[in-house]
């Protein structure tokens, strides 16, 4: 463990990498699930309580795993059975997820106990990994054990708070504490103790293909409402307009989510990496709620929802809206230029969302309001494809800071 080549040629994901995101899917089916069973029922801030605590504790681990590999992947036979064990963690951890929402939906205290247990699974096979570099490779050691610290010192703060029984509103306290030292663990060991050797083309790659397994979620939930409507009208045209809407809805996210010029600006700006890396847990946070919104929507069809058709739309509408919002942010931090193409496809998407809302409240069929809705990614897909990915080139032509023999790529 010497520290891979940061400049290394043609670097990509590994099949051991493939193989442990597979694991999350898990956890993201979980989260959604409860997320949107919680929203049906009328329970917002139980649900959004619960949803951002599972999707830190999720993106956190996933992070903590991808970032290591991109600078320290071995592939050898402990790497690939520490691996194993991280994903024995994951899949403790996603266990662990109903009983945390039931608790804060109860409020009583937060019982995220079996979330901890696969935490320490997976905190103790991370530490190995951060000491075992340090001890192979002097010239970043300091960064190393900065990292293995950080890590030791969360994970006392999240078993503490499973011994000592505090109420929920203390726990939820506690849990932003530590989150905050969770972030500052990488901030000090690359900013200020030397850094490590990741791979930018590599680690864009990485997030694509993460934002990709948050995506399934809105697959599972177009799923979830074609076969409510197919259940309660049969093959008409409401599953047609349902199928259309959640796919494109789902495919649309995908395709906006390429605009960003990632591995490009990270390879010449690698202090832009933080914002770049933890804004990235709001849009994967953001595409799995969009999923469970979608599947909120099938309750609501199925006449199992507890919410009118504006309360169903808006479980849909708002994390698009944070999701779009998210990648005009992001790529303004990664491209500092202001492009009024991107104020009029904004002003553009918002009046899309809108018209979707004002059709819920007017009472139209629930399929045509997600209709609508799926027109908002499609206002940026369309506004990049006549004119954007022109305006990109020539933001990032103008990036002095840029390696100029470096492709633009899309991830």
């Amino acid at each position: 463990m010497s520290g891979r080549d940061p400049y290394e040629g043609h670097r990509t994901a590994t099949p051991l990498e493939l193989l442990f995101d597979l694991t999350f899917v898990t956890a993201f089916s979980f989260a959604a699930s409860q997320l949107a069973h919680a929203l049906a029922e009328g329970h917002y801030l139980a649900g959004l309580l619960g949803f951002g605590f599972a999707s830190f504790a999720i993106c956190w681990a996933w992070i903590n795993f991808s970032w290591f590999s991109s600078a320290y992947d071995t592939d050898d036979w402990a790497f690939r059975l520490v691996t194993m064990v991280q994903m024995i963690g994951v899949l403790v951890l996603a266990i662990g997820l109903p009983r945390m929402f039931a608790s804060i939906e109860h409020g009583e205290h937060l019982d995220n106990s079996i979330m901890v247990l696969g935490y320490v699974i997976m905190r103790l096979a991370m530490v190995f990994q951060w000491l075992r570099a340090a001890r192979q490779d002097p010239v970043r050691r300091r960064a190393c054990l900065t990292y293995a610290i950080a890590v030791s010192i969360a994970q006392i703060g999240w078993v503490v708070q499973i011994v000592v029984d505090f109420p929920v509103g203390v726990s939820l306290i506690l849990a932003c504490i530590l989150a905050v030292i969770e972030l500052a663990g990488p901030v000090i060991a690359e900013g200020k103790d030397g850094g490590t050797p990741w791979h930018a083309h590599h680690m864009a790659e990485r997030y694509s293909l993460f934002a990709i397994i948050a995506l399934g979620e809105g697959v599972v939930g177009t799923l979830a409402t074609l076969s409510a409507v197919v259940e309660e009208q049969g093959w008409t045209m409401d599953a047609a307009l349902v199928c259309i809407a959640g796919t494109g809805l789902t495919f649309g996210m995908w395709w906006v989510y390429y605009i960003l010029p990632s591995a490009r600006v990270l390879h010449s700006h690698r202090e832009r990496s933080f914002v770049w890396g933890y804004g990235q847990m709001v849009i994967v946070t953001a595409i799995v709620a969009t999923g469970a919104g979608l599947h909120v929507a099938a309750y609501f069809i199925e006449h199992k929802a507890h919410i009118g058709p504006l309360a169903t739309l808006l479980t849909a509408a708002v994390p698009v809206g944070v999701f779009l919002g998210s990648i005009y942010a992001l790529y303004y931090y990664l491209v500092p230029r202001f492009d009024p193409l991107h104020a009029w496809l904004l002003v553009a998407t918002a009046a899309v969302v809108a018209l979707a809302v004002f059709a819920a409240l007017a009472g139209v069929d629930m399929a045509i309001c997600l209709v609508i809705l799926m027109l908002a990614p499609a206002v940026t897909v369309v506004g990049y494809e006549m004119l954007g990915h022109r305006h990109q080139a020539e933001a990032l032509a103008n990036d002095q800071g840029l390696t100029p023999d470096q492709p633009a790529t899309s991830t």
